[in-house]
């Protein structure tokens, strides 16, 4: 996903999840890792919209629909895989995940969290990364990590407020 915020229009995420996938086994081959059936249906999940899912819902799923009978940490385990691999991303403020839009580059995560459909952004803006690493360094603070998660309306939600005034 770009820096512009395709997330907020609705669109086929079957896209979505079949360049995740493809993404994910080139990954995993190059560096010698597994992508095991439940690996790969954990990623589904969570790119199957661009609404982050917590790891209670995607156990709810597994159990549900898949049939299967998965326990949290073999959940937890799909997960720490996913996000060791850089396939997924987490969003503490929501204890939950979501996919990564550009698996396979060395970057920090910076989302747009939309408070009312739920949907997360990526950003792709190394800008953000910059600043904060030169703010960091004038202090003195070695950063080891980043997660931005700025929490607002996409435009959809947006245009719908504004049509929902006026009715």
């Amino acid at each position: 996903m770009s820096s512009t915020p395709l997330a907020c229009h609705p669109h086929d995420h079957s896209h979505c999840v079949a360049s995740a996938l493809a993404a994910a086994e080139a990954i995993c081959t190059r560096q010698g890792a597994r992508l095991t059936a439940l690996r790969r249906r954990v990623l589904e999940l969570v790119w199957q919209s661009h609404q982050p899912l917590g790891a209670y819902d995607i156990l709810g799923v597994l159990n549900a629909e898949d049939g299967r009978r998965a326990a949290p940490p073999t959940v937890y385990r799909a997960l720490d895989f996913l996000l060791e691999h850089g396939l997924i991303h987490r969003l503490a403020s929501l204890n939950a995940f979501t996919g990564c839009s550009h698996p396979g580059e060395s970057h920090q995560g910076h989302f747009l969290l939309c408070r009312q459909c739920k949907t997360a952004i990526e950003l792709c803006q190394p800008a953000i990364s910059e600043a904060i690493r030169n703010a960091a360094d004038a202090l003195g603070f070695a950063v080891e990590g980043q997660m931005v998660e700025v929490v607002g309306l996409c435009s959809r939600c947006q245009s719908g407020a504004a049509h929902a005034g006026h009715a």
